[in-house]
């Protein structure tokens, strides 16, 4: 990557508070997602917004097929923007499989973070012998030939089916994000997410984790919330918000600010 890891990412740092908070995004998003939460916020702390190496807004050609294999590589990237930053501690709030990304890298980096808010956060997507992902193999195969027969009839679909609620609002901004991301990294991308399975590593956390999850969310059975508060090594809390949908950032945005600003002052 020619350009710097800050640049190339569009890192910004926003807000006049003392401690730091890190946004980071979940898939077929950009930074952009937390607009509507960022006000709540920028009085208390340092917001460090990026967006992941997939984001349509960054440069795709920036975007490496034999290193964004697993999520190990995205947790890289986020310890190496905080260690630029000079960053020692922070909060840190991740939605989808950046909540993921935020566990990997504090396995490595347990100092660094005070606490870690897990929006609709998922180990596993696919079903197993016990365990309910949501997911069955031949289904996720559908969608991966849907996405590469037609992105964005794929998309005109997926957008509200995973938003949820009835909020066009949000679902144009899913929509318009989920566009902006080239369709063979979208498609690249997804399959990396479907094939992780993170179980193994999840005892290995002990910073303490809040897990916000929605009460209908297509993507993620509300029993993921409560395998994860089973498995995570920490103290662990959850939140069940009571609003459709697997982006309440966009649809529910009041509501989730609320409960992320409980999570952090507890």
């Amino acid at each position: 990557m020619g350009k710097s890891l800050l640049d190339a990412l569009n890192v910004r740092v926003v807000g006049t508070g003392r401690s730091y908070l890190v946004l980071a995004h979940g898939f077929g998003t950009d930074q952009s997602a937390w607009n509507r939460i960022l006000p709540y916020f920028l009085s208390q702390y340092k917001i460090i917004l990026y967006d992941l190496i997939c984001a349509g807004s960054v440069n795709p050609d920036y975007f490496d097929f034999g290193r964004y294999t697993s999520l190990d590589a995205y947790a890289d990237d986020l310890l190496n923007i905080l260690d630029s930053l000079s960053v020692d501690c922070c909060a840190y709030v991740g939605h989808s499989v950046s909540a993921m990304i935020g566990i990997l890298a504090s396995i490595r980096r347990p100092r660094l973070f005070s606490k870690l808010v897990l929006i609709g956060a998922s180990p596993r997507f696919l079903n197993d012998k016990d365990y309910h992902g949501g997911f069955k193999e031949g289904e996720v195969e559908k969608v991966f030939m849907a996405m590469k027969s037609n992105y964005e009839a794929w998309v005109c679909g997926f957008a509200p089916l995973l938003v949820g609620a009835d909020v066009p609002v949000a679902v144009r901004e899913f929509s318009r994000t989920l566009f902006n991301m080239r369709p063979d990294i979208s498609l690249f991308v997804s399959r990396t997410v479907f094939n992780t399975d993170l179980r193994e590593v999840l005892g290995l956390v002990k910073t303490p984790c809040w897990i916000f999850q929605t009460t209908k969310d297509v993507s993620v059975p509300t029993a993921v919330a409560t395998y994860l508060k089973n498995s995570l090594g920490g103290r662990n809390t959850v939140v069940m918000l009571n609003v459709e949908g697997h982006l309440p950032h966009l649809s529910a945005p009041v509501l989730l600010a609320h409960h992320i600003n409980i999570a952090l002052s507890r």
